[in-house]
């Protein structure tokens, strides 16, 4: 009888703590819904990086990409996306070698594609090369569109070019693969003459034009076309 007695007394303290933790984590649970009208055991769970994601998508990498994602305004939305000189200068405030650095990694997945002077008119190479690159995307993110004109010209001639080089990319990659949402999936940059231009060892890149004279003039007749598949 006495150790019965206390195996009841143990028993029940054991049951009174019980209900005492169970008060006091109920207690907490609403204090917290209180404050923030959240349950803690409800809060979303902090994101973690996808291990999938190529190398080149380091830290550094995704933060100049963001910003000139939000920018131009490539984070999705019904209105045709785009930007131009003064919205990467201004709005991104991105130098013109962090611009470019943030290709660099893409040397090897992306292309350039190069016009004739003064002209926005596709060629075959040109055209072979943006096909191959869209199925290539296999669902990435992000598809770039980087168009440039070189240093004949004035401002505002070049700027215009760029923009037309910039959509005959475009058109064609909807011309042939009839894609429903195509604006919301590429993003158009068009630079003209005045930011970021490209220096000639972007020469021994992917070009469409292989085995034909390259100097800067060439090179920044071209749109740059690349798919980047980076979570942000």
């Amino acid at each position: 009888m006495k150790y019965a007695g206390i195996v009841g007394i143990v028993a029940g303290c054991t049951l009174l703590a019980g209900s005492a933790f169970a008060v006091h984590a109920e207690v907490k649970s609403s204090a917290e819904r209180l404050k923030t009208g959240i349950a803690e055991s409800v809060k979303p769970a902090v994101a973690i990086a996808n291990d999938a994601e190529a190398p080149y998508c380091t830290p550094k990498f995704k933060e100049v990409l963001a910003r000139v994602i939000h920018a131009c305004g490539l984070e999705g939305g019904a209105a045709r996306r785009g930007c131009q000189p003064a919205d990467v200068k201004t709005l991104a405030s991105i130098s013109d070698d962090d611009f470019n650095a943030l290709f660099t990694p893409l040397k090897d997945r992306g292309g350039v594609v190069m016009y004739d002077d003064g002209s926005e008119k596709l060629d075959d190479d040109g055209k072979k090369m943006l096909e191959e690159l869209w199925v290539e995307r296999k669902g990435a993110r992000y598809f770039f569109i980087v168009a440039r004109a070189s240093k004949t010209g004035t401002p505002d001639f070049n700027r215009s070019l760029s923009h037309k080089r910039a959509n005959s990319a475009f058109f064609h990659v909807g011309d042939k693969f009839k894609e429903p949402d195509l604006d919301k999936q590429v993003g158009l940059l068009w630079l003209g003459n005045e930011f970021a231009q490209l220096g000639k060892e972007y020469c021994e890149w992917n070009v469409s034009r292989k085995g034909k004279p390259c100097a800067a003039e060439a090179i920044n007749r071209s749109a740059f076309v690349s798919w980047v598949d980076c979570q942000l």
